[in-house]
């Protein structure tokens, strides 16, 4: 991860007795998601300690002796949100119903950044005649909060599915069309949700239309078919992802593929270790994470009901944990 200046983030090291319901939580079932990438982490602390978990030791015992809880904060308050991945009805042509374009990243974009606005895009010739959609689906809204989860299956008219994974953006930042809501005074702030954000634009097709032009960000996309049916999309680290044990994070504050231990408050409160393995473009900040809720609609709305507060504590080797703190804190 990049590390942060020290001057814009606290650092303390801490011990599990100070976990929140650490006793009672499934280690076994993070420590199965954590091998998950574990591989996939080079540098030579990662790499012993992976080496260690591939021998299957016992999985309390394991994080407790090679790891240390951290607690960054970077000023902000804790925020948890959810995130899942949402099933379209979609073609592999264009028909008069299918007529929404999911595409992949045209060259220049990758050169470009940022390149153009979501509504030059649409709005715009440019990605026209290019052969650079995978597929048409019938909402335009639906599309829409597919980029926003950064990855989708799309039902084909056979039963079938085509599955999408994030490929890359437009290099623009990402601003919530919910927020806009509330801050024009739609909604406020308890009210918003995807449910709620989505009925609304399809009441106003013409102002929808132009509230969703208000996120510049655009997603392309990569067909990944080849993931199983049973397993989850893929994440930031090219694996799959694990309902209610894979995180969203900010990279530039924890690394990928580290243990993540959860305090989540809130109606139904969540204490529990996952695994951080993806990361989203409204994901930003020490104390902030995106917890990964499953396939479907029923995921979706749970999900979408998730605004809580709370904290996180990233587990590190215990060399790297103690080598964050400032010289005046050792």
């Amino acid at each position: 991860m990049t590390q942060p200046a020290q001057s814009e983030t606290r650092v303390q090291v801490t011990g599990f007795d100070q976990l929140d319901g650490w006793d009672t939580d499934d280690h076994a079932a993070a420590m199965a998601v954590f091998r998950n990438t574990c591989h996939d982490l080079n540098e030579p602390d990662w790499r012993a300690l992976c080496a260690f978990a591939a021998q299957n030791p016992e999985p309390r015992t394991f994080f407790e002796l090679l790891f240390r809880p951290v607690l960054i904060e970077d000023g902000k308050d804790g925020l948890f949100t959810g995130y899942f991945e949402p099933e379209l009805d979609g073609s592999r042509q264009q028909t008069p119903r299918f007529r929404y374009p999911v595409y992949s990243m045209p060259p220049e974009a990758r050169v470009t950044r940022p390149w153009l606005t979501r509504r030059d895009i649409l709005d715009g010739d440019t990605m026209s005649g290019r052969g650079l959609e995978i597929a048409w689906v019938d909402d335009p809204v639906e599309l829409f909060f597919l980029q926003i989860q950064g990855s989708g299956r799309i039902r084909l008219p056979d039963g079938t599915f085509l599955r999408v994974g994030y490929e890359g953006s437009n290099g623009h930042d990402y601003s919530s069309i919910g927020a806009e809501l509330v801050r024009r005074g739609t909604y406020t702030a308890h009210q918003v949700s995807a449910d709620v954000i989505k009925s609304w634009v399809r009441r106003n097709p013409d102002t929808g239309r132009e509230l969703l032009y208000h996120n510049d960000s655009y997603v392309f996309f990569r067909e990944v078919s080849e993931v199983p049916a049973d397993r989850g999309p893929l994440g930031a680290m090219n694996r799959s992802i694990t309902t209610m044990r894979s995180i969203a994070v900010d990279p530039s504050f924890v690394p990928l593929g580290a243990p993540v231990w959860i305090e989540k408050d809130g109606k139904l409160p969540l204490r529990r270790l996952m695994i951080a393995q993806d990361t989203g473009s409204a994901i930003k900040g020490a104390q902030r994470a995106d917890v990964f809720f499953g396939t479907g609609d029923k995921a979706g709305r749970a999900a979408g009901r998730l605004r809580d507060p709370g904290r996180m504590y990233v587990l590190l080797p215990i060399q790297r944990a103690y080598a964050m703190l400032p010289e005046s804190a050792i």
